[in-house]
């Protein structure tokens, strides 16, 4: 019986950890100033299509600046929820959110397939594609997780 008792403790423990570690990259993230992570994700590119030098600089400017906005929009959201004004967008609110982050995205893409060459914007799009299904995925645990 003990024997038994002990196995389950064991189990609920190790479940517990395991569910713990699973947003740690983000939490790192959050420490971090804008140009760290914009050299951050200049690298991982680097590495992933080969950019030249030249391509590095254009691309960190482009991560840096996104990464100030980034940072900007955390702090106004962190303030607001500290001092209990955050209400909850109307619909009007949310649309043009939704809108200017698509605006965003489109200029996003237009700029790299300015800088990078037809091999690596081709790889560079299918990364990001990726990327979108595994995020909306998890958004979609998280959504059922909260209800």
């Amino acid at each position: 019986m003990k024997k038994i008792i002990v196995a389950l403790v064991c189990m609920v423990g190790l479940t517990a950890m395991a569910q713990r570690e699973k947003g740690h990259d983000r939490d790192g993230m959050k420490n971090l100033t804008a140009e760290q992570i914009a050299t951050l994700q200049t690298k991982k590119l680097t590495l992933a299509l080969d950019l030249s030098s030249a391509q590095q600089q254009k691309i960190k400017a482009i991560n840096l600046e996104e990464a100030k906005e980034r940072k900007a929009k955390f702090e106004e959201r962190k303030a607001q929820r500290e001092e209990g004004e955050r209400k909850k967008p109307t619909s009007e609110e949310r649309y043009a959110m939704q809108n200017e982050k698509l605006d965003k995205m489109i200029a996003h893409k237009a700029e790299m397939k300015e800088i990078l060459s037809a091999e690596q914007y081709e790889k560079w799009q299918k990364m990001n594609h990726n990327k979108g299904k595994r995020n909306s995925k998890e958004g979609k645990k998280g959504r059922k997780a909260r209800k």
